[in-house]
């Protein structure tokens, strides 16, 4: 009786590991839900966007569809919910597993009291088509042989007046879209030119600045022009920041 016990050991021990062991599906699903964690870290942020700048930002994201928007703004009551369908794909953990392919629909809060990395909630998916966005329109061309030529130029030794690049930016008769800021320090004066950006990408902008003896006129790096980086702005105008490395 022992020996053909201990000769069923190993079977028993293989069959009460085999509920231990993870489905294909079961690490798909698993996957999709990683996924859409994904599309929540890179939805989350503190300033203010619009439920349509949301869903256009994660159908940008390859292999997301967005089903369903729900409020108006991040900072409006509890904030936008996002619906997102991912897929996700895996094998199971025995030798010979088939790949296995899911779709699931998780919902996502954006609001600044949503927390980072936060646990994508799994929802029936809604019936329908996904949303669709139009793009948004081409933003105007910043006009950097423009500035150059009616920027006044100083001699050196001379004195900057402000007044005067004020009109000259007037002269350029901008549109709305473009942001100037203009500001006089040490004897210079900064320039800003700049157009609103994603959130995600490099902003658009153009420095310049007019000093005694020199006017410069530049756009920053893509990298210094990425959100949070501080290139876009009249004080790297009047000192630049170091080139990155």
């Amino acid at each position: 009786m022992t020996r053909r016990l201990l000769l069923l050991a190993p079977l028993l021990l293989f069959t009460a590991g085999c509920g231990a062991v993870p489905s294909s599906g079961d690490k798909a699903a698993d996957a999709a839900r990683e996924e859409a964690r994904k599309v929540g870290q890179a939805l989350y942020g503190q300033r203010p966007r619009t439920a349509e700048d949301l869903g256009r930002a994660a159908v940008r994201i390859p292999g997301v569809e967005v089903l369903r928007l729900t409020g108006t703004s991040t900072h409006d009551g509890d904030g936008v919910e996002v619906v997102v369908r991912t897929s996700g794909a895996a094998t199971g953990g025995w030798p010979g597993s088939r790949e296995a392919t899911v779709r699931r629909c998780f919902t996502l809060r954006v609001s600044p009291k949503a927390e980072w990395r936060e646990e994508p909630r799994a929802v029936d998916c809604p019936d329908g088509p996904p949303l669709t966005f139009d793009p948004l329109p081409a933003p105007p061309r910043l006009p950097y042989e423009e500035l150059r030529a009616k920027l006044p130029q100083v001699p050196a030794g001379g004195r900057v007046d402000e007044a005067e690049v004020r009109r000259a930016l007037a002269a350029l008769d901008l549109p709305p879209a473009i942001r100037t800021e203009v500001k006089a320090d040490g004897g210079r004066v900064g320039i800003l030119l700049a157009v609103e950006g994603n959130g995600f990408d490099p902003q658009d902008c153009l420095l310049a600045r007019v000093s005694p003896g020199g006017t410069d006129v530049w756009a920053p790096s893509a990298m210094q022009r990425m959100p949070g980086e501080g290139g876009c702005s009249v004080g790297n105008a009047l000192d630049p920041q170091p080139p990155p490395h």
